[in-house]
């Protein structure tokens, strides 16, 4: 038995859980136990891997058979790093209901946020949608979607509080926001936690626990250089640099919309 489905029968007979999403937060109600969660996650030219690799890992037991992993067109789809993904949908054949629309970042975001295609069918499946979410820099593709006016929203740090207002939304500077269905992660790492998060609403908290165990997801990072306050302004600047043409990119492309 490969190691998710071992996963996924585990949580799968804890069905007892007493843990249920907190109520305190709007939003779409959990997914009724027994049932796949249908799951589609966009794949373009020049994604992050992680952003996408990590969240699949988290949410793949609880979508099995159901997880599509969909590109303009099927097959191979080459990372910003140049980790080949394989698209399993195309826009065309990706389920036209879902429980969850995801949206990654990376280095494309930018050529995303101006692809007609591209938008047309983030458009399309989140009007049918339960949550419509991203990590990183696709928030700014949602955003360029039109999906994420007057939502609060959080994104990668270097672009949170530039790109996103100019796409009508509300910079939070968090992990991970929850506004209504909107649920947007900041950078890369971030995919991890919003990922649990998102089990948490969709199944329970239990259920998000027994995932972050059997991960064994309890980061002890050796720099505490994750966030600019901490990283220090030399450190900043050299992260500036490399992400110089992401950030004028996204803001050339934001700003094109109007």
């Amino acid at each position: 038995m490969k190691r998710r489905d071992f996963v996924a029968a585990a949580l799968a007979s804890a069905g007892g859980f007493a843990g249920r999403p907190a109520q305190a937060l709007a939003g779409p109600a959990p997914v009724p136990e027994g049932r796949p969660v249908r799951i589609a996650m966009l794949l373009y030219p020049g994604m992050t891997g992680l952003d996408v690799v990590g969240p699949q890992e988290m949410l793949a037991g609880l979508a099995p058979g159901s997880l599509f992993l969909v590109g303009r067109q099927t097959g191979a789809v080459a990372s910003d790093t140049g980790l080949g993904l394989v698209a399993t949908e195309s826009f065309a054949t990706c389920p036209r209901d879902l429980d969850v629309l995801f949206v990654p970042g990376g280095d494309g975001t930018p050529e995303q946020m101006r692809d007609p295609e591209t938008l047309a069918f983030l458009r399309d499946r989140a009007a049918r949608a339960a949550w419509i979410t991203s990590v990183c820099t696709g928030s700014l593709i949602l955003g360029a979607a039109g999906l994420l006016a007057g939502y609060r929203a959080t994104s990668h740090w270097c672009v949170r509080e530039t790109v996103l207002p100019i796409l009508g939304a509300v910079p939070v500077d968090e992990r991970v926001v929850f506004d209504r269905n909107r649920v947007t992660a900041a950078g890369i790492s971030a995919g991890l936690d919003f990922a649990l998060a998102l089990s948490a609403r969709l199944r329970g908290a239990d259920y998000a626990r027994t995932s972050q165990l059997v991960a064994e997801y309890a980061p002890q990072p050796p720099f505490r250089a994750g966030t600019p306050n901490e990283a220090g302004a030399q450190i900043v600047r050299a992260a500036d640099a490399i992400l110089a043409p992401l950030v004028e990119g996204a803001t050339a492309a934001a700003r094109a919309r109007g």
